[in-house]
């Protein structure tokens, strides 16, 4: 009896899995969310061709992906608030595998589309919950840099995912990169199985304190510089397959690069942010949103320019991911009130300004403007979130560890 309980624990103690391996079970399924977000910008073009639609309808697939990410997610957490989040986990990527096999087998855009609606759904709240168990399991110095690295298996995504999944449907078929995905959703449910810790609240949520955190001035501030201001990146970036073919003659190859060199871009802007204290965090994120604007003003002239097309692609990619962490931490470490909420509706934010962005690119392309038009309007909306953030740092309260 006593060798038994000897043995079963080691076992125990074998199952505590180091911090740096729960992150990166996290990491691959932010990877695989990040990837069935943003691969559909590589594919446009071939979902217009065989599912018989113009390129500008094939937008909505960003746009509803969005929406579903604000509307949904939010919901979707907090009818599941008192739940655990291990088992929630494995339900919300169990959802993800479902929809990249409906995606996979679409027969009609609408059913890709209902496909997007499903995986969006669980995004907010798988983003929200990874940063939670992220931020419990880390000492206050290094909750900024947990963010960041749940943040970052979606900018790995978007440098290798995105242009992988871009190439491949390119030579073979936009359907293997949905099945891809599903492969990744299996791994990673198997992964979540077996390390994610049982961590728990102290107290047990209550509804009404999660949501008191859409009282928070600096949560506020932070979410106002999303929507009006950071939604601008989703009005040029949803369209940039398109623009590198029209503006830098890129074929499948060359777009393969161009959304590699983003994604490099964004995976270095992204860990560069997660090195930010608290206290910079304003600061810095006034500075990365300057030259995020100057880089989208100038975005379509360079793109004409195949060597500078590519420095382009890497500066945009790192504006805007070393963007996205400072507005995540801000948020998250601003409401205290509202631990378990507060990643979801950080997440569920960004989709709305997401949605916001694309659907205004498609509108001004389905009424005559052209690309260099809308990089022009993306750098103007960026501006606004500019000058939101330089009041944000006159009135806000300071953020303590």
């Amino acid at each position: 009896m006593i060798k038994k309980q000897n043995r079963r624990e080691r076992f125990m103690m074998r199952l505590n899995f180091s911090r740096k391996t729960i992150l990166a079970v996290f990491m691959l399924g932010t990877f695989a969310v990040g990837m069935t977000e943003y691969v559909v910008t590589g594919l446009l073009t071939q979902f217009a061709r065989d599912l018989n639609v113009d390129v500008s309808t094939t937008g909505l697939l960003l746009t509803v992906y969005a929406i579903s990410v604000a509307i949904f997610g939010p919901l979707l957490r907090i009818v599941t608030l008192k739940a655990s989040p291990k088992p929630l986990l494995v339900a919300f990527v169990a959802l993800f595998i479902i929809s990249n096999i409906i995606a996979a087998t679409a027969p009609y855009f609408e059913v890709l589309l209902l496909s997007r609606l499903l995986s969006a759904a669980m995004h907010a709240p798988y983003f929200g919950l990874c940063m939670f168990v992220a931020v419990s399991i880390s000492e206050a110095s290094k909750k900024t840099s947990a963010i960041a690295a749940v943040q970052g298996g979606l900018t790995i995504a978007i440098m290798l995912g995105v242009p992988f999944g871009s190439y491949l449907g390119g030579i073979f078929d936009w359907r293997i990169v949905f099945w891809f995905m599903a492969v990744l959703g299996v791994v990673t449910l198997i992964g979540l199985l077996i390390v994610t810790p049982n961590v728990k609240p102290t107290e047990i949520p209550k509804i009404k304190t999660e949501l008191s955190m859409l009282k928070n001035k600096n949560v506020l501030l932070t979410m106002a510089i999303i929507v009006f201001g950071f939604s601008g990146v989703f009005t040029a970036y949803t369209f940039k397959e398109p623009m590198y073919r029209e503006f830098a003659g890129f074929d499948v190859t060359g777009i393969t690069i161009g959304l590699f060199f983003f994604g490099l871009g964004a995976v270095l802007g992204n860990f560069a942010s997660g090195t930010v204290q608290p206290s910079k965090l304003t600061t810095r994120l006034i500075y990365a949103l300057l030259a995020l604007a100057l880089v989208l003003a100038t975005y379509a002239y360079f793109l004409q320019f195949a060597p500078m097309a590519i420095l382009m692609s890497f500066l945009f990619g790192a504006g805007t991911f070393g963007t996205t962490p400072l507005l995540n931490a801000k948020i998250i470490l601003a409401a205290k009130e509202a631990p378990n909420l507060s990643g979801t509706l950080a997440a569920s934010v960004f989709n709305l300004s997401n949605a916001i962005g694309a659907a205004l690119g498609s509108f001004l392309l389905s009424i005559g403007f052209g690309y260099q038009a809308i990089t022009w309007v993306a750098a103007s909306m960026i501006t606004i979130g500019l000058i939101i953030s330089i009041v944000t740092r006159k009135i806000e309260d300071p953020i303590h560890e």
